[in-house]
């Protein structure tokens, strides 16, 4: 046929073959989104490398741990001084169970210090607590049964006014009962000592000194103006005092009147000020003068320490 050229049938293989490779050049582009002659790029990815310890830096100074100061409180033992009950302060942790601390105090007996002023104890040497209650004002206190051990009625008598004294201080305690090893005790010790009901104070009034001085005691360290406070059961409830500095001259003086006397025991707290100088340290005398010729009868010594006032 004339104007049209004939084709190889090899030749028109080729040429559809181009054209089939063409559009599938086509289909990747649409499916894969990149274009011709680029290189797909891999996902980024972020990494976050493992958590290192820092080391704090370094100055020079060591941590230490401040631990609270234990509050402290000042309690009473009572003590003998001749044959009559006599008070020594014992500082001791601030603590719910003050009756038990008190009593463990009691029972150590006088420091070197008390001792040297005159104070002893009648509780036999080895009298332990085993235990201590306090329930609707009344304590009953478990002692070892060292406690009754040696001595005659005036020993029996000092060692249970003791025990009272040192924990009717309290105001929860009004009265003892008494128990060696859990037994309750109602005659004490081969004396015979009758324990009828709880014990008070008023039942060793004859085992208690005619001024009991219950504020100071034995080596107190005290600034200006001094507390003086206790009992007394004296003539016209009149009790006398000097404050004695280090050389032994009177740098203060004067008396106190109780709230009873004359047959009555009755309480005294007056402030005493005074100025000192020199050794800080000094006595206390307290004392009754004789209505028969004006001497000094019934005296108490308490040497004590001064201290500076406080400040602001």
């Amino acid at each position: 046929m004339k104007g049209f050229a004939r084709v190889h049938p090899l030749a028109a293989i080729g040429v559809l073959a181009l054209v089939l490779a063409a559009t599938a050049c086509g289909g990747d582009e649409i499916a894969g989104g990149t274009s011709p002659g680029t290189t797909a790029e891999p996902p980024a990815t972020t990494e976050t490398p493992p958590e290192t310890a820092t080391e704090p830096a370094e100055t020079g100074e060591t941590e230490t741990e401040t631990e609270a100061p234990v509050e402290t409180i000042s309690i009473s033992v009572y003590l003998l001084r001749g044959e009559k009950v006599g008070v020594a302060h014992r500082t001791v942790d601030k603590q719910e169970t003050v009756g038990t601390a008190a009593l463990e105090e009691l029972l150590r007996g006088p420091t070197p210090e008390e001792a040297a002023a005159g104070l002893g104890t009648s509780i036999p040497e080895g009298t332990t607590l085993n235990g201590l209650t306090i329930e609707d004002g009344i304590a009953t206190v478990d002692l070892s049964g060292e406690y009754d051990d040696g001595g005659g009625s005036l020993a029996m008598f000092t060692r249970l006014a003791q025990v009272v004294h040192t924990l009717t201080q309290f105001p929860t305690v009004q009265g003892v009962l008494f128990q060696l090893d859990g037994e309750p005790v109602e005659t004490f010790s081969s004396e015979g000592i009758m324990l009828d009901g709880p014990q008070t104070r008023e039942d060793y009034e004859d085992q208690a000194p005619p001024t009991l001085v219950e504020t100071p005691a034995v080596g107190d360290a005290l600034p200006s103006p001094l507390r003086l406070s206790g009992t007394s059961n004296v003539f016209e409830a009149t009790s006398n005092y000097e404050l004695l500095d280090a050389t032994g001259a009177v740098i203060a003086e004067g008396f106190v009147t109780a709230s009873c006397g004359t047959g009555c025991r009755g309480t005294f707290d007056v402030e005493v000020p005074f100025e000192w100088s020199g050794e800080p340290r000094g006595t206390l005398l307290v004392f009754e003068l004789s209505a028969q010729d004006g001497s000094r009868v019934n005296v108490v010594e308490i040497p004590l320490a001064f201290a500076p006032a406080p400040c602001c």
